[in-house]
């Protein structure tokens, strides 16, 4: 559990290329104009939440609205990348399930202006930009934030204080020191 709190919490640029900074834009782009526009048109907001039978329908849109352009932003400047996606993640499979499954055994609550408007082909056309941010979202999850990243960049200050501070590893937070001669150990505590 450590192992993975440390990974999801540390800030770095990951695996990633420098590319990433391509699909966080487009991401975090998308999800911010999609926030916004829950606020700017109602429906887009309260009005469609209402439609899909979304309970607390004006809090939910604004809830989410919120979440979509904080989370956009910081996926945007590569900041808490990981972070960020995972409401994201949730986000995109509750508007898939909510919106888009529903159409695989009948008409949607939302009507389908383009052929077919029901089945599998339906949901596929409707479903696809959902899905597409959906596995953009889990693959900046994966791979972090890339080299071009506030991530990275904290990452970097971080290996740099740590020289300075004649560290020069990832080693534990708290590091043993030989027993002294009475034969107790003891730790010195460095946090960072």
């Amino acid at each position: 559990m450590q192992g993975l709190s440390r990974w999801l919490f540390r800030p770095g640029g990951g695996s990633a290329p420098s590319a990433t900074i391509l699909i966080r834009l487009a991401v975090g782009g998308v999800f911010c104009a999609s926030g916004l526009i829950k606020f700017l048109y109602a429906n887009q907001g309260a009005g469609r939440f209402a439609k899909l039978g979304i309970p607390a329908a004006e809090f939910m849109a604004n809830f989410v609205g919120v979440v979509e352009i904080a989370a956009g932003l910081l996926l945007a400047v590569g900041l808490a990348t990981r972070l960020a996606t995972i409401p994201l993640v949730i986000d995109m499979l509750v508007a898939i399930g909510t919106s888009k499954l529903p159409m695989l055994f009948g008409p949607g609550p939302e009507p389908v202006a383009a052929a077919p408007k029901v089945g599998l082909w339906a949901f596929a056309y409707q479903a696809r930009l959902d899905s597409t941010m959906l596995l953009c979202c889990l693959f900046l999850f994966v791979v972090g934030a890339g080299a071009w990243s506030l991530d990275a960049w904290r990452a970097a200050s971080v290996r740099g204080s740590r020289r300075e501070d004649g560290d020069h590893g990832d080693e534990d937070l708290f590091e043993a020191v030989p027993a002294p001669p009475h034969g107790r150990w003891r730790s010195t505590r460095r946090y960072r």
